[in-house]
């Protein structure tokens, strides 16, 4: 039998979070292959911050679109959502950069495995 070489699957989920508006983070888009590299595509076009989760995406991938997170991810996604909100105040304070605050998704984490 010959070994076929098997490039893994990409997988990516994006949430978003409206502080004041939703109780917890919503899954808004979530994929495999090539709709995975279209979300980390458009993620990285609009500055969006990026990780990488394999164990954390297993969880998110399952959850309808526009569905919140399950209990079990809180805490995971509440550590990613605290280190985008203090590096994006840290680049705010040093000027960097300014957030357009009609564009929602820019401080929102994709979660990714590739």
């Amino acid at each position: 039998m010959k070994d076929i070489d098997r490039k893994p699957t990409s997988k990516a989920v994006a949430l978003n979070y409206k502080r004041g508006e939703d109780p917890a983070p919503r899954v808004v888009a979530s994929g495999r292959g090539e709709v995975a590299e279209r979300i980390i595509a458009m993620a990285l076009a609009h500055d969006v911050k990026l990780r990488e989760d394999g164990d954390l995406v297993e969880i998110l991938e399952r959850i309808d679109l526009d569905e919140t997170i399950p209990l079990e991810a809180f805490v995971a996604v509440a550590e990613i959502l605290a280190h985008v909100y203090m590096a994006n105040n840290r680049m705010r304070e040093a000027g960097e950069v300014s957030f357009d605050q009609t564009a929602p998704a820019r401080d929102t984490p994709a979660e990714t495995t590739r």
